[in-house]
Parts: structure tokens; sequence; C-alpha cells
């Protein structure tokens, strides 16, 4: 009888914590006692541990078990440390040897059974053990591609503890034995798959498929150029989410970082798709509007989980028929939109998601829609308008860079638009190039697309002529701009001037983004 350990990982939200796993079998009233700050679920892991190496057909200890979670100060949740439990047991009982089990880490849930199944946040763990100088980590089968996108880690799947056993003691002495998992796509490879077909194997969105909506479609372009905010305005019917849904199609491929800390959000909400372990597409994340603040900016009432302004992070975050959410919610946008984090407070601690995600918010003009719409009367009073359109705060529009008014399009708009509309790919290509040039404008700088760039970066470094900025200090005298919109009428310019392919906005483009900027008013 002896002390054995392992490792583990904890989560507090997307961060990986390293745990060392301690066992202890010794002399003492037979009984199995965890200790280290734990939650419900690792209380309850006694129990399955020892129903799970019973069914295995391996002896549970009768003596004093004592396992330890350290440290001690750092809370623990979940199921993902039954694993490292059970062989932490078995290498105090002495069925496994010591020395083998104390470098790897294990992470896993054990059935009753004694089958491995798979686990939230996989690969924020992974990332975790690799900074933590791991070589080896041991995962369910089914979490096994998602573990093997770090790739300063083997990652050795399996399906079963007695499985897992078997391995450990018929190999080599010192080395674990890893079986690697098939390699991630690289952006190229999301690319050419895109083409052919959605996420989910069913034909993509095109921006072709919107017909009619020419100011709605030139919109789109330029936030997805630019990476802004985009507000349509218009009646029901008239293709807002049709454009919302193509946003994504005119983004490029996300790159590996990018691509990690995405799917590291997904796999810790328990939305990572099982048969796509990266997430290289700009991910659309579309709430109902009866989702309260903690499902949007996340939180909870157990461990706190990313909301969907985090699972839009590095993509686009669609909040359709905007003036039927909560006043709270849209209010709690405003701190995102700005930091591009968002922070949780709890008493048991505070945890903070990335959260960088383009805002397209769609509204019909009033309750009933037909507001402002010829050939259609309202139905509503000039109260009910007024109220309907005021839950959409001031200050989170002035967060807004493009708005725009989407009215219904004529018939020979539609017959013309099916032989001329441009499809997605076209779109894209124009956007690509335009991103090119802004990146290698902000080469050296923490930014990488217009809408990132600080407002102190766009007075001094970034600075536009006197004559460039003359339509904005109009606006600013007539007070129909603030300090913020200046900022944010410049960025769009910008982009403008970057899909153009000029080397500086000039007058023509600061106009055309003040106009894009007070397109609803």
């Amino acid at each position: 009888m002896a002390v054995a350990r392992t490792r583990c990982v904890t989560l507090i939200g997307v961060t990986g914590h390293t745990v060392e796993v301690e066992a202890d079998v010794g002399h003492g009233l037979a009984g199995t006692h965890l200790i280290g700050l734990l939650d419900t679920a690792i209380n309850e892991a006694r129990d399955r541990v020892r129903s799970a190496l019973l069914n295995s057909r391996f002896e549970w200890p009768d003596a004093r078990i004592t396992v330890s979670l350290f440290p001690a100060s750092l809370p623990k949740r979940g199921s993902i440390f039954d694993l490292a439990i059970a062989i932490a047991v078995l290498g105090a009982a002495g069925a496994v040897p010591a020395q083998r089990i104390a470098q790897p880490f294990f992470l896993g849930e054990l059935g009753l059974d004694g089958r491995v199944r798979p686990v939230r946040g996989v690969l924020p763990a992974a990332l975790a053990a690799a900074r933590a100088g791991a070589r080896t980590i041991v995962v369910p089968a089914l979490n096994a591609t998602e573990a093997a996108l770090v790739p300063e880690l083997a990652v050795l799947s399996v399906g079963s503890l007695a499985e897992l056993v078997e391995r450990l003691r018929e190999d080599e002495p010192h080395r674990l034995p890893a079986t690697i998992a098939a390699p991630s796509p690289t952006p190229g490879d999301a690319r050419r798959a895109g083409e052919s077909g959605g996420e989910d194997g069913r034909p993509r969105l095109d921006l072709r498929d919107v017909a009619g909506q020419a100011t709605g479609r030139k919109a789109l372009e330029v936030c997805a150029a630019g990476g802004h905010n985009l507000w349509m305005l218009g009646p029901p019917g008239t293709g807002k989410t049709m454009l919302a849904e193509r946003l994504p199609t005119l983004l490029p491929p996300l790159e590996r970082e990018q691509a990690l800390e995405a799917t590291a959000i997904h796999s810790v909400a328990g939305t990572l798709p099982p048969d796509r372990p990266l997430l290289d597409r700009p991910p659309f994340v579309a709430p109902h509007h009866t989702a309260t603040v903690a499902a949007v900016v996340g939180g909870g009432s157990g461990p706190v989980r990313p909301g969907a302004v985090s699972l839009a992070h590095q993509g686009v975050l669609f909040l359709d028929e905007a003036p039927e959410f909560s006043t709270s919610v849209l209010d709690s946008l405003r701190q995102p939109l700005e930091s591009g984090t968002v922070t949780v407070a709890r008493a048991a601690g505070t945890v903070t998601f990335p959260a960088q995600f383009m805002l397209v918010l769609a509204a019909n003009p009033c309750p009933c829609g037909e507001a402002g719409t010829p050939g259609h009367s309202c139905r509503c009073t000039p109260t009910a308008r007024r109220r309907y359109l005021a839950r959409l705060s001031g200050p989170l529009l002035d967060r807004i860079d493009v708005k725009v008014r989407v009215a219904r399009a004529t018939r020979a708009e539609l017959m013309a638009d099916r032989h001329v509309a441009e499809s997605s790919r076209t779109v894209a290509e124009r956007v690509r190039s335009a991103r090119e040039r802004a990146l290698k404008r902000l080469v050296g700088t923490p930014w990488r697309n217009n809408a990132e760039v600080s407002s102190a970066a766009l007075h001094t470094d970034f600075r536009l002529p006197a004559r460039a900025l003359a339509p904005l200090h109009k606006g600013l005298d007539l007070g129909t701009l603030s300090a913020r919109g200046v900022d944010r009428v410049i960025r769009v310019a910008w982009t403008i001037a970057d899909l153009a392919g000029k080397d500086r906005p000039d007058e023509s483009d600061t106009s055309a983004a003040l106009a894009m900027w007070l397109g609803v008013d």
C-alpha cells in the first residue's frame, strides 16, 4: 500500500488548470474519502469509480482510501476527474505501475460498467496539459480527435477502464503508448469543403439567394470586410434574416489560433459537433428573443457557462426581432461590444470569456411591421411605434457601425436580380482583398481589421485630412453625430476605401460611411 499520483485538469471558464490527483490506500476504517474543494459531481465519483472497477473485474481495496485533488483551493467541477481518480486508486493499490501514471493526464467520465464516456472541455484541458509540459494525454475515444488538435501532445484514446489498465500493465515500463488521432483540417481544406456544402452537409447558403436587396447586400459586404456591426430595419418578408444568415459565407476561414479559441468555447459549452472537432468557419449564433441575460452573456445557477456572445466569438451574433428581446439583455451587449470579453462575477469567483463578435440586429419598423410601407396601413399607435424601437437604446445603437433600411423589392427588382445577383464566392473574394489591405496597413499593431482600431490610433497614425473629415464636422455641428459615432464612421470609411482599392479614404468615402451610419434615421 502506498500513495500514487496522476494528473487531470479543472476548467474555470475556458481556461484549464492542472490538478494533481493523489490516492492513498492505507490502514484505518474502510471507506473512501474525497477532498479538495469538490462539487456534487465529483463527490459522486466515489460510487461511479467503485462500480466501474468492480464491473471491470478489478478488486476494490478493503482499506481506508483517501483521494486528494491538489491544489485544494482551486474549485473542481464535473465528472472529468473520474478516470484520473480510478487510475490513482489502482496505482496506490498496486494494480498498475505507479511510475507510469505520474506524468500523463487522464480525462474522462466512467460508466458503472467501466466504459469511458466523453466529457466537455477536452480541448482547453489538452491545451492546459501541454502548457504544463505533458507529453501524453488519455481521453475518451469520442474526444480523441478534439484532443489531437494540440500538436505537442500524444493522444491515447480509450473506450473502457479495462482497456486502459491492460495498456498500462503490458507495455514498456516507462512509456505510455499513444494513439495519435487524425490530423486537424487546414484552412485550405475548410475553404474547399465550404464551397461544396455547409457545416452539416446541407447545401451552403449563398448571397445570390437574396434578390432585390442591393443596399442590404452592399451593407453586408462592408461589414464583412471591416468586421463592423449592422442594424437592418424593414417590414417582415424583406430578407433581413436571409441576409444575416449569409454574412458568415462572406467571411474568411478562421486562422489556426482563432479556430482553437472558438472551438474551446464550444467544447466547454457542449455544442461542439462530434464529427467536427475544429470550428474552422466563423460561427453564427442566433438566440431566441426569449433568451435570458445568462443565456446571452453567460452565467447560470451552477457552473458558469459561456453565453451566446461567447459562442459567437470570431463570428456573428444575430438578434432577429431585436426589439422583442428584453431591455436588460440588449443593454448587456454594450460592454462586450467595446471590450471583446465578458466577465461574469459570482460569489465563488470571477470568470472571463472571450466575446469578440460581429453584432447583427434585425427589426421591424413597428409591432405590426407595416409602418412606412407603401400600400400597407400601419395599425399601431404613434406611442406604440415609439416604444417599440425605443427598446433599442441610444448607447447600443451608437455602437452599430452600419444601419440600413430594407424595403420590399418590386417585381422588376426581383426579376432583374435573378440574373445579376453576385454569389457569396464573388463577394467573399473582394472581402478577402480588402482585409488583406487592412492587415498590411495594420502590421505591427494588435488589430486585424478596421473595426478593432482604437480611437487614439484613428486620430494619430491613421488621421484623415481635413477635407475628408468635412462631412463628419458638419454632422458634429448639427448634433447628428456623437464622438463615438465619428470614430465608427471613420472606421467604415477605411473599409469602403479598402474595398475600392484606395490607399486612404477621401470625402466620398466618409460621406458614404456617414450615410450608412445614419441609414435608418
